[in-house]
């Protein structure tokens, strides 16, 4: 990060207006609704913030003070007392929500489950009162390693009504980087399950949580274990519970406890390349608040709406945007325990039709994926349902966004391109789907309250279409409050990788943008994944982007590789659609591709044809990995999140 700016090198001029019957019914319904809203956060952000909370959230106790800001640590609502399980809960049973379906669960073997508001009401209470009989009190963490299923949701909003933090870990994950965070958080129980079923197999995930507590986590005292898929599994006298038999011993009367606004509600750690995982912590009003408002809308979310995400709870998408968020604003929301596989690559259709799903949201990674498939499968299933579009995850390529568009879309639904992360907590920059016009690969303007800027390495903001790092000027309610137990890695990691400006503290994203003249943020990469190519620094997004848009080419992804003469040179990693088969002549092409689309600097050095790219389990491809094959070199770090360790093997077996 030597040099101060990322070149732009990609252009998109296409723009799709909001549908006149979708913007006539929306809560924001024109631009300039949208401009008088976040004039009017920008004008006095506590008082804007003050009135949603009070307008949309149920307080046990009203604040003291909106905001207390001590860069880099905020506290929001300070004084408020709030519970977020109440909100998800609770405050629906005296409405006619009390029997509207909560949650729609579809189980990959074809199994079901609808749990109404009050059904899903005694389901959590059951489970708060286990987790007491347990010896958890308020304060203590938990860990939830789970499958997709309820379960997972009702563990979260159980500890959520005690005042007991969770910790998630994904169910993919191994018992070593299960044991590093049950150690970090000092977790108390973990509630884990037989198994769960994921791309046609099984899972065994209480045969991880013996191996992980076997290699040390002492915190740990109990073990609650639910039965999913009836495999065989040991049970420690005395510290392994079967969910089944321990709901049966307790009431289903639990009163939420009122819980202070700034008290920890969860950790969800994040993998750095190298180094122990990062203990992101948010805490309990400020993320109510932010992740109910921005559901409501951004997805424009309507009491008739079954709204779906595809994420998995383990990820932050599923914290905020499967659990809180929807529950808390009283919508019906779909779990679905599989992903598309060898026996059923069109379930993800078969899902929207079953249950009539009008917003889907989902990773450009699964887009690729549905790409390569072809338009039969999703062709032959009735969509007509869908009214309103998603992505998250990464930066979605502009021919990715179309094929979504006019695919699965059909021309009529508006598409959300959302980008956030983990320690923002909510989404931040993201059309307001009846108010903006949308651009193939642009995450849009911020939402009412956030400011964004790209600036440059000191802090400077750059012009129009220059690229530079991302970063928030404001405090937000949703924002990262601290790494667990380690307040300098915070502060070194977020707010001291740029200089503060007239004393004002930023936050860096990590991730390189640029704003066109229309104010219009596109997202170019992360800036680890900057090139640096005679001179030029590229991001590495457009190039892919460029590389997409071939229509042979279903995914690609970019990495620098060093090279004596221009320092770096441009790898290429492609994917292309199934009915190609790679050849010398088809790399030339796609290298005279990228010119015609960007120009000659944007020339990749070398094209290696691959069937998949190594992934995390939640969707993002890994090019730490993909640099070193690149180079040549050994991979090394952590590759516990990585998805399906054959690709790797193959890449390498190709290098």
């Amino acid at each position: 990060m030597s040099d101060p700016t990322i070149e732009s090198i990609l252009q998109e001029k296409r723009r799709f207006s909001p549908p006149q019957s979708f913007s006539d019914q929306a809560y924001i319904r024109s631009e300039r609704e949208y401009e008088q809203l976040y004039s009017k956060a920008a004008a006095n952000p506590e008082r804007f913030w003050g009135e949603l909370a009070e307008q949309e959230l149920h307080w046990f106790k009203k604040w003291d003070k909106v905001l207390d800001w001590r860069p880099p640590f905020a506290q929001w609502f300070v004084g408020g007392q709030i519970n977020i399980a109440y909100n998800c809960l609770d405050r629906h049973l005296t409405t006619w929500r009390r029997n509207k379906a909560a949650i729609i669960w579809e189980g990959e073997p074809g199994d079901s489950r609808v749990l109404t508001y009050g059904e899903l009401h005694r389901e959590v209470c059951l489970m708060a009162n286990a987790l007491k009989e347990l010896g958890v009190k308020k304060g203590d963490r938990v860990a939830i390693y789970l499958p997709m299923i309820p379960e997972a949701a009702i563990a979260m909003l159980a500890c959520a009504r005690i005042g007991a933090p969770h910790s998630v870990v994904f169910g993919g994950f191994s018992a070593e980087a299960l044991r590093d965070r049950l150690v970090d958080a000092q977790a108390k129980v973990v509630i884990t399950a037989d198994g769960g079923f994921r791309k046609d197999k099984t899972i065994a995930l209480k045969a991880q949580v013996d191996l992980a507590l076997e290699h040390g986590a002492p915190s740990v005292e109990k073990v609650l274990v639910v039965e999913r898929t009836q495999e065989e599994m040991t049970l420690k006298p005395g510290r392994d519970v079967l969910w089944r038999e321990l709901k049966t011993q307790v009431g289903a009367d639990c009163p939420a406890e009122p819980m202070e606004s700034e008290d920890l509600l969860f950790i969800l750690y994040t993998s750095g390349s190298t180094g122990k995982p990062k203990g992101v912590v948010h805490t309990t009003g400020g993320y109510n608040l932010y992740t109910h408002i921005t559901t409501k809308w951004i997805f424009d979310l309507k009491d008739t709406d079954v709204y779906w995400c595809t994420a998995d709870v383990g990820w932050i998408t599923g914290h905020s945007y499967i659990v809180y968020g929807p529950l808390s604003n009283g919508a019906t929301a779909v779990m679905y325990e599989g992903v598309p596989r060898p026996s059923n690559p069109g379930c993800f259709w078969d899902v929207i039709e079953k249950y009539g799903v009008n917003i889907f949201y989902t990773a450009p990674t699964a887009i690729r994926a549905f790409m390569r498939q072809g338009e039969a499968l999703p062709q032959s299933r009735d969509l007509s349902s869908l009214r309103l579009l998603g992505t998250v995850g990464e930066p979605i390529n502009p021919e990715a966004w179309m094929w979504y568009h006019r695919v699965i879309g059909q021309e009529k639904c508006p598409i959300v391109d959302t980008w956030w992360q983990t320690e923002t907590g909510g989404i931040m920059i993201t059309p307001l789907p009846g108010a903006l016009g949308t651009k193939p690969g642009s995450c849009c303007r911020p939402f009412p309250g956030i400011v964004p800027e790209v600036v440059d390495l000191d802090g400077a903001p750059v012009t129009d279409d220059q690229g530079g790092y991302l970063v928030i000027k404001k405090p937000w309610p949703s924002m990262i409050r601290n790494v667990y137990g380690d307040p300098e890695r915070f502060r070194r990691t977020y707010w001291e990788q740029i200089p503060p400006q007239d004393d004002q503290y930023v936050y860096f994203a990590g991730d390189g943008a640029r704003q066109d003249e229309e104010g219009y943020f596109w997202v170019m990469g992360r800036v680890d994944d900057v090139i640096s190519v005679a001179g030029h620094r590229l991001g590495t997004m457009e190039i892919e982007s460029a590389l997409v848009s071939h229509p042979l080419v279903v995914e690609a992804a970019v990495v620098g590789r060093p090279d004596e003469i221009t320092g770096e040179a441009i790898f290429a990693f492609v994917v292309l659609d199934g009915s190609q088969s790679p050849s010398a002549e088809l790399a030339q092409t796609l290298k005279e591709h990228v010119v015609q689309e960007i120009g000659a600097i944007a020339r990749p050095g070398e094209i290696r044809f691959t069937d998949a790219l190594p992934k995390t389990r939640s969707g993002k491809i890994m090019r730490r990995l993909l640099r070193s094959l690149a180079a040549g070199q050994e991979v090394s770090g952590d590759t516990s999140t990585l998805e399906d360790r054959t690709v790797l093997d193959k890449l390498r077996g190709g290098a």
